[in-house]
């Protein structure tokens, strides 16, 4: 249970007059809060800031509050602030946001906290979650950028990395009431690849909460988020720390919110604790991106920008409500099926089968429709296949792929193989992918291969997709049946199959 919080804060009510004035005209503004404070060691006191100045500017009609890194707690002493650090799920201090975003109906920004690592006790990540207002996590951000700064003939070192596990993927958007918000924290500011990657996956708001030292606050701050606004046409939010943390730390402040335009919006200059409203107005985003149509203007024939490591799901260590069932369970020894690699591939989960080749849905889809052909024989490589092997399989890609553009009305399917390691075979059975198509599945279209790299890759901060249940794969298999039996023109009596031809392509059926 949280406690009562009996400090007298004076929290500075600071209005943007000519904000809000512009906005009596605008039907479509939404308003955020940006946040500034000054965190301590001591967690208590830290949430009572953060619980007052959710209180006040929820009374203001604000749909969404954002705070600064290190909202949680700052240390002096680096083995504390590992010490200290909890987990996501089961946390008290996560716990108290969820509780205050849903009391006062409110998403809240909480950038940068400490998360425990219970697989190394001697580091943290450091990770924005975003709290939607019936206080639900629904995506989490784990710092990708350390600072790292190593100069022994000044005695000085600084490396993040002592105490932090650096993050492993560029977040999807978040869809929020206030528009589409792309994740990142502080130091990530320096990185512009990390903020074109969010526009390109349609950020509308990028975030970077922060605790800037007075020295590179006083430099470069307004700086960089005027340019990540300006470049990627996008309102830029950046809540901050301000003023005296311990005798070792003091921030910058300023946390700001700017315009597309590049305009500053809000400057909370060296207030703590504060907060300041502004409208973030899609009709601007819009006026901004017409007028100026970077983005069209791009060169993607001459350069490109791949994101190699993008996540869409919640990480399962931060997902209170897990599916039902994780995976789909693996069959027994004892139940029908087909050999696939190291796996067994059950009956129930096969659509499709001629003589040499099956067809059968996939436990983890890079898009939907994504299913597999293999050959029943287990050969590992395109080479290893007998000419005849070759050429049926080969027939039962084109039927599966006509039955899936069909089944997803789809005019276009990727069709491809990853035959061998280098190119990114994980089972040692030779199959096929086939993927239906439509337009802007992918911002950039030939995305998917890499999407198709490592969405079954189990790497610590790299999870595969998640699995299917058994259940889903199941019901996807028995409508495959059922389609390519109307396509095939066949009968299926009690359970025993009889094929007819399929066109000029062979023999097939459903199984």
């Amino acid at each position: 249970m949280m406690r009562n919080w009996p400090m007298k804060l004076i929290t500075t009510f600071s209005r943007l007059y000519s904000t809000r004035q512009a906005s009596k005209t605008m039907t479509d503004g939404q308003r955020i809060a940006v946040c500034q404070m000054t965190s301590v060691e001591d967690k208590a006191k830290n949430l009572e800031v953060v619980a007052s100045l959710i209180q006040d500017a929820a009374k203001e009609d604000v749909q969404m509050l954002f705070f600064p890194e290190a909202c949680d707690y700052l240390c002096a002493n680096k083995k504390d602030a590992v010490c200290l650090a909890e987990p996501i799920i089961g946390g008290a201090t996560i716990a108290c946001y969820k509780q205050l975003a849903a009391q006062h109906n409110v998403w809240l920004s909480m950038g940068g906290v400490h998360e425990k690592d219970p697989s190394d006790p001697s580091k943290a990540y450091n990770t924005h979650v975003i709290i939607d207002n019936k206080g639900e996590i629904v995506q989490t951000y784990r710092k990708l950028h350390l600072f790292d700064v190593e100069i022994p003939e000044k005695n000085l070192r600084l490396k993040e990395s002592d105490i932090a596990h650096a993050g492993g993927h560029i977040v999807t958007p978040v869809e929020t009431p206030v528009g589409r918000v792309g994740l990142s924290i502080c130091y990530d500011l320096r990185f512009p690849e990390l903020s074109t990657a969010l526009s390109i996956l349609k950020a509308e708001i990028l975030t970077y909460p922060s605790a800037f030292t007075q020295p590179t606050g006083k430099a470069h701050w307004h700086i960089l988020l005027r340019a990540r606004a300006i470049e990627n046409q996008c309102y830029v939010i950046a809540a901050a720390q301000s003023g005296t943390h311990n005798e070792k730390r003091r921030s910058y402040g300023h946390a700001l919110c700017v315009d597309p335009w590049g305009t500053v919006l809000a400057d909370c200059e060296e207030v703590s604790p504060c907060y300041k409203i502004v409208e973030i107005s899609q009709q601007k985003l819009k006026e901004v991106r017409t007028n100026m149509p970077v983005f069209r203007h791009r060169r993607r024939e001459v350069y490109s920008l791949y994101t190699l490591s993008l996540r869409k799901e919640l990480l399962p260590a931060h997902n209170s409500n897990p599916p039902a069932s994780a995976s789909a369970p693996p069959p027994s020894s004892n139940e029908p099926g087909y050999t696939f690699g190291h796996v067994k591939v059950p009956e129930t989960c096969v659509f499709y089968k001629s003589d040499l080749t099956y067809a059968f849905v996939n436990l983890r889809c890079v898009i939907p429709g994504h299913v597999l052909v293999a050959p029943i024989r287990m050969a590992e490589r395109n080479k290893d296949l007998t000419e005849e092997e070759a050429q049926d399989f080969y027939k039962s890609i084109r039927i599966v792929q006509a039955l899936m553009e069909k089944v997803h009305s789809a005019d276009s399917c990727t069709v491809t193989m990853q035959d061998g390691r280098n190119a990114g075979q994980t089972v040692k059975h030779l199959h096929c992918h086939i993927m239906p198509r439509k337009k802007g599945d992918f911002i950039e279209n030939d995305l998917i291969y890499l999407e198709l790299a490592k969405h079954d890759q189990f790497k610590p901060g790299h999870p595969a997709k998640p699995a299917r249940t058994r259940e889903d794969m199941e019901a996807e298999a028995q409508y495959l049946r059922t389609e390519l039996e109307k396509m095939n023109n066949m009968t299926y009596i009690d359970g025993n199959r009889t094929a007819e031809k399929f066109g000029d392509t062979g023999s097939a059926a459903a199984v």
